[in-house]
């Protein structure tokens, strides 16, 4: 069960569930092809060859990395909007959460840079009356998000 259903109050109805975009991802491509193309590129000399090799490896090893950085912050991050409240959580063995209620809420603003309106994500900051939640960034979908949001 994901922590937002989990932390539905009686009578509390889920809106809108948030995610992160896949564009994070990104790194671990930046990584994954220069080692295919050392791989593809490998020279005959055995000498040459070894050290194409080792970067290839390197960098495979780094884009597995990132890639898996990448599934874990977005498999632990969660982000609900009810009809009450905005909740957010991030972290699979420590967890972050922060709570806002909907009447506190007075602004939401959504940034989003040319890749992000092309691949439809951005930066969701939600700012209420003496406290905020932290910038969001690399929302899948932002503008329907901020759309549940502002809609009471």
């Amino acid at each position: 069960m994901s922590y937002v259903r989990h932390v539905l109050q009686p009578g509390e109805k889920l809106l809108v569930s948030g995610r992160l975009h896949w564009i994070g991802y990104c790194h671990a491509l930046a990584w994954l092809i220069p080692a295919i193309l050392l791989l593809l590129l490998r020279p005959q000399a055995p000498s040459m060859r070894l050290v194409f090799e080792i970067g290839a490896v390197i960098a495979a090893i780094a884009s597995f990395a990132y890639a898996l950085r990448t599934a874990l912050l977005r498999w632990g991050t969660e982000i609900g909007v009810t009809d009450r409240r905005v909740i957010y959580k991030h972290g699979l063995i420590s967890r972050y959460t922060a709570e806002m209620n909907m009447d506190k809420i007075e602004t939401v603003s959504v940034d989003q840079s040319l890749l992000g309106r092309i691949f439809d994500y951005g930066e969701i900051s939600i700012k209420g009356s003496g406290a905020s939640i932290e910038t969001l960034k690399q929302i899948a979908e932002p503008l329907s998000l901020r759309a549940a949001i502002t809609a009471r």
